[in-house]
């Protein structure tokens, strides 16, 4: 059964990151508050959590379209082929922020990953997402967590989201509630930025 831990946004406990560090570095699953909707994360270099995450969403995993969870936008870089100005320019205006940014990956994307041509990238604003990546010290693999109840899509609730995944992750973080309209995504993998889903981060960046 998960561990349910309350972390507060407006100042994170250092020692309560830790622990939501260890159980990532041990190979765990994580529910965890975002800038938008709660997301399930595991560490970006651990297999058998990515394995696992793709399980639970029932798809294959080199098919899996997961987002990068980075601490800021030198984080990116690692994973992100060289970008133009205008497209960093975009990403400094718009980050962090309510936004997943699809762009093209380099040759440093982890083995699960390495036939994909692009990643998709987040930067949340949520001092506890950030705080959790920059003390792992690599991005977190990220999926939100849907409903299955069609007519709330996502979740918002600490409680009952553990009430819910207690039996399928190892721990639950309870920020805050959560908001129930997902990220703005964009495509910036082309020569013009392609809004493929309009979220919470409004367009006018653009």
């Amino acid at each position: 059964m998960a561990q349910f831990i309350k972390i507060y946004p407006d100042k994170p406990n250092e020692a309560a990151i830790a622990k939501v560090v260890k159980v990532l570095k041990d190979g765990g699953l994580v529910i965890y508050p975002t800038d938008t909707v709660y997301g399930l994360g595991c560490d970006i270099t651990n297999t058998k959590a990515l394995e696992r995450i793709a399980k639970i969403k029932g798809i294959k995993l080199d098919k899996a379209n997961f987002s990068f969870i980075c601490h800021d936008l030198s984080n990116i870089s690692d994973y992100v082929r060289q970008i133009d100005t205008a497209t960093f320019k975009l990403l400094k205006r718009a980050l962090p922020g309510p936004y997943t940014f699809i762009l093209p990956g380099n040759n440093n994307l982890p083995k699960e990953f390495k036939k994909k041509t692009t990643v998709g990238i987040r930067v949340p604003d949520n001092s506890i997402a950030l705080e959790i990546v920059r003390q792992l010290g690599n991005p977190i693999v990220s999926t939100s967590i849907h409903d299955e109840d069609d007519v709330i899509e996502y979740t918002t609730d600490p409680e009952l989201i553990f009430e819910k995944w207690q039996n399928l992750v190892d721990m639950v973080i309870d920020g805050g509630y959560g908001d129930n309209v997902g990220s703005t995504i964009i495509d910036l993998s082309g020569e013009e930025p392609i809004v493929l889903r309009e979220g919470k981060g409004s367009l006018d960046i653009l």
